[in-house]
């Protein structure tokens, strides 16, 4: 169709064609972005009298907000990847104490943990190309960002025992070789380790991320110690994402200043 007959309702109907089709709210956000952007250009050049996709409007579903995962599911998952794969085990659990994406676990190589940190600088890029075959790159993290983690010792000692069974298998922590690993294979751990916990099947693997930036805000620890492990660019950003989180800690804060006021000694 040439961009000089778009409507605003063929904008909103392709909206709607993208969420049949099971597109979530905010890659319907970022499609309608890109094309917002290019109509801006092309109403520049004339080719268009105005920019029907600014003119749109971009509903948002009415999901109910999820809680998120408890611990003892957490625990079940992980207990349950390492009973296939001790891999499979430490990648989960890295997803849940550091926060780690998909993506950034399998670039995780054995150099990246050092001095009881763990360092993560890249995330692996996977390409389409035109024969189907995935293209796989080792690119920068989704902020760009490179952020350092102080593990725990249970984590670590874990790290070591891997590392000593597979370390002579290549360079990557979830890889066999020197080719780069594929983060669909973490996905597959994750699906395999979901159904033989019997944990909830809507749980994503990004859940893990979800309940170590909800738990750490829970425990009262300050938001932007818990922005820097997971990432984001500021404080900010952590802030809208888990706002509900806040609720538990805020919770705490008030127990603790009766407490001083009551002459309460914990």
């Amino acid at each position: 169709m040439p961009v000089a007959r778009l409507s605003v309702a063929d904008i909103e109907r392709w909206h709607a064609r993208l969420r049949r089709a099971g597109k979530l709210d905010a890659g319907i956000k970022n499609l309608h972005g890109a094309l917002r952007a290019a109509l801006a250009q092309a109403q520049r050049w004339g080719w268009v009298s105005s920019n029907v996709a600014a003119l749109a409007r971009l509903r948002t579903s009415r999901t109910q907000k999820r809680d998120a995962m408890t611990a003892d599911d957490v625990r079940a998952v992980i207990a349950a990847a390492a009973a296939f794969d001790p891999a499979a085990g430490l990648a989960l659990r890295l997803g849940a104490i550091a926060g780690a994406r998909r993506a950034e676990l399998a670039a995780l190589r054995w150099d990246d943990v050092h001095g009881g940190e763990l360092t993560i600088d890249s995330a692996i890029e996977v390409l389409k190309r035109g024969d189907g075959n995935p293209e796989l790159r080792d690119a920068t993290t989704k902020t760009a960002n490179v952020r350092t983690l102080t593990l725990d010792p249970s984590t670590l000692e874990l790290i070591e025992r891997v590392r000593f069974e597979r370390e002579q298998l290549g360079p990557w922590m979830f890889g066999i070789g020197d080719d780069l690993v594929n983060p669909d294979r973490i996905g597959y751990w994750w699906r395999r380790a979901r159904e033989k916990s019997g944990i909830d099947t809507q749980w994503r693997l990004h859940d893990l991320r979800h309940w170590s930036a909800t738990s750490a805000i829970g425990q009262g620890h300050d938001v932007r110690t818990v922005a820097g492990r997971l990432g984001h660019a500021d404080a900010s950003m952590t802030l809208r994402t888990y706002a509900h989180a806040f609720a538990t800690a805020d919770q705490a804060v008030a127990r603790g200043l009766g407490d001083l006021l009551d002459g309460v000694d914990r």
